[in-house]
């Protein structure tokens, strides 16, 4: 009888932190690291080690011992230590798609610098698996994954190696870790072990290895240190083991030489979400929201506002901030961690990621500050003009949109004119008077203090600018009597707009929508539950009923000619904490503030819900109500197209009863928009920070959880997760801040439409809603709105024209992910996405000296001619300046 082949691959997954800090993990990894090469120099036969794809931890080691480097190289490039393809092990549904695409760019080619980078997406304990990840790894140059989660046993066809398919058609071969990463972390040859434990578990990989007779058994675990008497151990199984033969390998041989082996054909799609063999964590997407915002904002600045702002000015002759983008991008991916970005960490740790993120936010501000003002000065300068305002549209289209900024002019009253004088209409929204306060002027009798004039800090919304694309527009700030529109106080219930109308009627807030005559009525309610679950899932308590919210009140209705406002309150009566739900205790106000905004000529409906939360253990929806009657199935986006999604799950009946790990509820991710279409219309969301929903089928509602209050990092036996706690289970941590008893703000957009969406239309309002521009006044009056206003900073610009446009993107039905510059030589990039049914030319124009090229995700030539961009497909797309000279 021919042996079946158990591939043991020693390796350690390497959490960078998790319920202890990342300082406590680099200690551990600098005394394991220093322990496995050693081993590895001295012991022939340990053939290879997997060090968890993850750059970070090496290059974390090698900032404590950094004459190791050439030690390290050699084993890397010898294949006996594998590193990367990852920079972390982000998690793929909770980070934008582009920063999966930096992730692995600074993985592949930081490993490659070591000596090899391990071509296998390796997904060891993410919790859900991306559908475009395939295409990602392909996008790099990888022919295989290794992944654990997200797939059902009926899925596998008896194998566990498979093709694993992206939408735009991309492929990679494919094997699923069934027992997890860790079925070898205990190895041993004694009788016990071999009989009781391992034998079992290789017969059941052999049940669901139909097709081939290579058994993967990872061995390692997390932190773990290095077995050494791995080489014996394997030895001594093969002298007493008479069904397998045992060799210690590495995933690369594995993939290799099962592959060539054999050949797979079960293809499997779309996102993988199983929860029968391992934890998903599906409601992992609503713990600690603070950390999620902060992400979303750190993400727009990098991606949509500071990159492609830099390539505009590299354009022009300025630096390009590679250097501290290369610093800010590594200190998201730290972030972007499983882990992490989950939130499921002790307090320590969480502190740890809002601080990195807080620092991320402020490094974005303060580089775009620099880079504003030097061109701003330069068109000052250049054209003789003062008090200028200057617009930057940061996406690749000519963009007409309502952009919002702040002024300061010494009068109350003034104009915004373009270019060609044409006076521009505005609202202003908030006014207020500053003190100019005093300055110290040096005069041969000493110092004096000379007071300074007061001037105005004016917020305001411009109504539908016309921005060029990738470039910029000036307008001029005039000192003058001309009228502005101010928003005023009306004594109206309901606001409208060209697209909608929407009133407060009796305590509920109606929405109607002035084409179709489409209405919904009482379209927003809140819905509060009690949460005794842990920082990983969200959990029902036992017999507790939804709390939902009653009438509201109106507070005000504000008016003016280019935007409406309305602003009601809500107030929910909630039991403290968990104990007083239990026992029915007295009961706590939770009051949330409501805005509501349209602006002229937006088909958007803008929301705001500003709360202080002091009840714990929680959980905070709203429920939006839309026109579609039991909708069979939601739609959303994730990476570069349309997801559809069931709103029920079939597998949720008898989950118990097949043994799941987990509940499979229909809870899913939001990338950027969620929504519902049906015959009577199609409602859809899109947010900020907010990254869970849920439809409610029968309620026809759409359930956005705005936040989740808990206080364990893990709990024993969910309603929705029995058995051991997650996390750590050998010890209680508490986790106090993640009550988040704090004030918040929760942002999204809703559209309302009596027709089916097309995908250009939804992602065309995902952009319109981000603002995908940033503002930048030549003033002298305050120097604290912008914190480097206030320093001297060199002016390298000496001439820049009023109007500016690198390049533009002609067709509708294409889409941005990045622009940016190149990450090893100072060419531009654009990745672009097609997200239809059918494939597209891409056109683009310009008037600069610009020539472009195909680039894979590596950013390397590929040798492929320009070809139309596949239907839910994308490009990379090089952009070649007439003199690369590194400026």
């Amino acid at each position: 009888m021919t042996k079946k082949r158990v591939y043991v691959v020693p390796h350690s997954h390497w959490d960078r932190e998790w319920y202890f800090t990342i300082e406590d993990s680099n200690i551990l990894l600098a005394e394991n690291m220093d322990h496995l090469i050693h081993l590895l120099e001295n012991n022939e036969d340990y053939h290879g080690y997997v060090f968890d794809a993850q750059l970070s931890i090496v290059e974390e080691y090698l900032k404590v011992r950094p004459l190791q480097f050439q030690r390290l190289r050699q084993l890397v490039e010898a294949k006996r230590i594998f590193v990367g393809p990852w920079y972390t092990q982000a998690d793929s549904l909770l980070v934008h798609k582009e920063s999966l695409v930096r992730n692995l760019l600074y993985g592949v080619k930081g490993s490659k610098r070591l000596g090899h980078s391990m071509n296998i997406g390796y997904l060891p304990d993410i919790f859900g698996q991306n559908r475009y990840l395939p295409s990602i790894f392909k996008g790099f140059g990888m022919d295989y994954a290794i992944l654990q989660r997200g797939l059902y046993t009926d899925e596998l066809d008896e194998n566990l190696n498979f093709i694993w398919g992206s939408p735009d058609g991309a492929q990679v071969q494919a094997n699923l870790i069934h027992l997890g990463y860790g079925p070898g972390k205990f190895l041993s040859s004694d009788e016990e072990f071999h009989k009781g434990r391992l034998q079992p578990m290789l017969e059941k990989l052999a049940k669901l290895n139909r097709d081939t007779n290579h058994l993967l058994l990872p061995a390692g675990g997390d932190q773990v240190l290095v077995r050494d008497h791995f080489p014996e151990t394997i030895n001594k199984l093969n002298e007493k083991d008479d069904t397998y033969e045992y060799v210690l390998s590495d995933y690369e041989t594995y993939m290799n030489e099962t592959w060539n082996d054999q050949s797979f054909d079960h293809m499997i799609e779309g996102e993988l979400l199983a929860t029968e063999n391992s934890r998903i964590h599906r409601t992992i997407k609503s713990q600690r929201y603070d950390i999620k915002k902060l992400n979303h904002i750190a993400e727009h600045k990098i991606i949509n506002q500071l990159e492609p702002l830099a390539l505009i000015g590299q354009s022009v002759g300025l630096r390009y901030p590679q250097e501290w983008l290369d610093l800010m991008w590594k200190e998201l991916f730290d972030v972007h961690a499983h882990d992490s970005i989950g939130g499921c960490n002790s307090d320590d740790t969480n502190q740890d990621i809002v601080k990195r993120l807080v620092k991320v936010n402020r490094q974005a501000d303060g580089l775009m500050n620099v880079i504003k003002k030097q061109m701003t000065s330069a068109v000052s300068e250049s054209q003789q003009m003062e008090d200028i305002l200057l617009i930057f549209n940061t996406l690749p289209k000519p963009h007409t949109t309502s952009v919002s900024t702040v002024l300061f002019t010494r009068s109350k009253e003034f104009s915004i004119q373009t270019v060609t004088h044409e006076t521009l209409p505005f609202t202003i929204t908030k006014q207020e008077y500053l003190s100019g306060g005093k300055k110290i002027v040096v005069t041969a009798d000493g110092d004096k203090e000379v007071e300074i004039p007061g001037y105005y800090r004016t917020e305001l919304l411009l109504a539908e600018v016309k921005i060029p694309s990738l470039g910029y527009t000036t307008l001029q700030v005039v000192n003058d009597t001309n009228p502005s529109y101010q928003l005023e106080q009306s004594e109206d219930s309901s606001i409208q707009n060209e697209f909608f109308e929407i009133s407060l009627e009796n305590g509920r807030l109606n929405l109607k929508e002035l084409a179709a005559e489409l209405s919904v009525n009482d379209f927003i309610q809140f819905e509060d539950t009690a949460d005794a679950g842990d920082s990983y899932d969200y959990s029902p308590l036992p017999g507790d009923l939804p709390i939902l919210s009653g009438k509201a009140s109106l507070e005000f209705v504000n008016k003016s000619e280019h935007v409406e406002k309305m602003v009601i309150k809500h107030h929910l009566s909630l039991p403290p904490d968990l104990e007083s739900r239990k026992n029915n205790g007295p009961h706590e106000t939770l009051s949330i503030e409501t805005h509501v905004e349209l602006r002229k000529d937006e088909p958007l409906v803008r929301v705001e819900h500003k709360l202080d939360n002091q009840i714990k253990d929680h959980r905070v929806r709203v429920l939006l109500k839309t026109p579609v009657h039991e909708p069979k199935e939601s739609f959303g986006d994730q990476g570069y197209s349309l997801i559809h999604r069931s709103t029920e799950e079939p597998r949720l009946k008898d989950w118990r009863e097949n043994g799941y790990k987990e509940a499979p509820v229909p809870i899913y991710t939001i990338e950027q928009f969620a929504g519902v279409s049906g015959e009577a219309g199609t409602m859809a969301a899109f947010t900020k920070g907010l990254k869970e929903y849920e439809v409610l089928k029968h309620e026809g509602q759409l359930a956005l959880t705005l936040y989740r209050s808990v206080g364990l990092l893990g709990r024993d036996d969910l309603l929705w997760r029995p058995g051991r706690a997650s996390g750590i289970n050998n010890k209680v941590v508490t986790t106090p801040d993640a009550q988040m008893q704090e004030t918040m703000s929760f942002e999204y957009a809703l559209s309302l439409s009596g027709n089916t969406g097309t995908e250009t239309e939804y992602f065309e309002l995902a952009d319109r809603y981000l603002e995908r521009y940033v503002t930048y006044q030549h003033q002298s009056l305050n120097t604290f709105e912008e914190r480097l206003d206030r320093f001297e900073i060199p002016q390298p610009l000496s001439s820049l024209p009023l109007e500016y446009s690198l390049l533009a993107i002609e067709n509708k039905d294409v889409f941005v992910s990045t622009v940016k510059r190149a990450h090893e030589k100072p060419s531009g990039i654009m990745r672009v996405f097609n997200p239809t049914s059918s494939p597209v030319d891409l056109k683009l124009s310009t008037e600069q000296p610009l020539s472009f090229d195909t680039v894979n995700l590596a950013e390397e030539k590929t040798e492929k001619d320009a070809a139309p961009i596949l239907s839910k497909g994308y490009q990379t797309i090089c952009i070649h300046f007439e003199e690369e000279n590194g400026k």
